[in-house]
């Protein structure tokens, strides 16, 4: 690394769990450009010809996740490795690594409920105004003790909303948009307010059993190592719509700590008895109030109410159905 490099950090990093400035960085760097194999964190680093990206990919840029590029030569790879912890410590490490700025994304389900208790940030609950996400977030939030922020979604700025975010997001189908729309309105609620970071709960249900169809399914553990390898192409879908408003998404479950110490979990663990997520919610009963660790909550496209005003906007604009819709929004 030469000594006039200029550094250009987008997120963060960390190593040993301490964020690490900008300078340290620099510093680091200059005994030894490969040292950043083993950062952590969710960060795209540039500088010289050279580039690297984390592990999983949170933050986008023009390096595959976890490689390290010289010019367009791959010198190594990014490989965080955590000590052994139990799945409490590693989510409280994992939060509060991103909790010394920014705002939590709250729909008032287990998953952002137990972010926004340990990081206690202020908190941000978005949905129509009849929507249960808004309603259970900002309840939750007062429980808490947490200042936090109503993006109510009028209807009549869902069609603008979507002109926005359509020609974003890869997939055009009408669950990803859906998805994408309603971290639009979360992340344009954080920009107003001055906040670049939104903490989110996403990542949860992949890793612990969230979905309805592992209460089904014969081989829980093949279903969640499928989910788990989707994340990334959601992660880059709606980092692509919450950087379209200066804002980057921070995903704790994701943290390498955390899928470490979930994947060691046997499934029966994450699903039993009828219940998801057990192992996640018998961690945030030690946080939250029980009733809001055992409760069952919406998908995030349901809950906040997004589905349904785009199902009323398709019959408004003369469409049988939101994918015929989209399908003429995208020409």
């Amino acid at each position: 690394m030469r000594e006039d490099s200029f550094l250009k950090l987008t997120g963060w990093v960390e190593t040993g769990g301490k964020v690490l400035s900008r300078e340290e960085i620099l510093s680091l760097l200059h005994e030894n450009p490969l040292a950043l194999s083993s950062f952590g964190g969710e960060f795209l680093l540039e500088w010289d010809d050279c580039c690297a990206r984390d592990a999983l990919g949170i933050i986008p840029g023009p390096v595959p996740p976890g490689k390290i590029l010289s010019g367009k030569r791959l010198i190594g790879s990014v490989e965080p490795r955590f000590g052994d912890m139990g799945l409490e410590e590693a989510i409280v490490a994992a939060v509060a690594l991103r909790s010394d700025r920014g705002v939590v994304a709250l729909s008032g389900g287990v998953d952002s409920a137990l972010v926004a208790a340990i990081a206690r940030r202020p908190c941000i609950a978005a949905g129509t105004a009849e929507s249960g996400d808004l309603a259970m977030g900002m309840g939750t939030a007062r429980d808490l003790g947490l200042e936090c922020i109503p993006a109510v979604v009028a209807p009549g700025e869902l069609e603008g909303a979507v002109a926005k975010v359509i020609g974003i997001v890869p997939e055009k189908t009408p669950l990803d948009l859906s998805i994408a729309l309603s971290w639009y309105f979360v992340t344009r609620s954080a920009r107003d307010a001055g906040y670049d970071r939104v903490i989110t709960g996403q990542g949860a249900d992949e890793l612990f059993g969230g979905y309805r169809r592992y209460l089904e399914s014969a081989d829980i553990d093949a279903l969640l190592a499928d989910d788990f390898a989707r994340l990334p192409a959601q992660v880059a879908r709606d980092q692509s719509v919450a950087m379209q408003n200066g804002v980057l998404l921070s995903y704790p479950y994701l943290d390498g700590r955390v899928v470490s110490a979930a994947r060691a979990l046997p499934a029966r663990e994450k699903v039993a008895e009828g219940v998801r997520k057990r192992a996640l919610r018998e961690v945030a009963e030690r946080f939250l109030p029980r009733e809001v660790a055992w409760r069952e909550k919406k998908a995030m496209q349901y809950g906040t109410g997004i589905w349904r005003e785009l199902r009323r906007l398709a019959r408004r604009k003369g469409f049988p159905t939101v994918k015929e819709y989209l399908a003429r929004a995208v020409r």
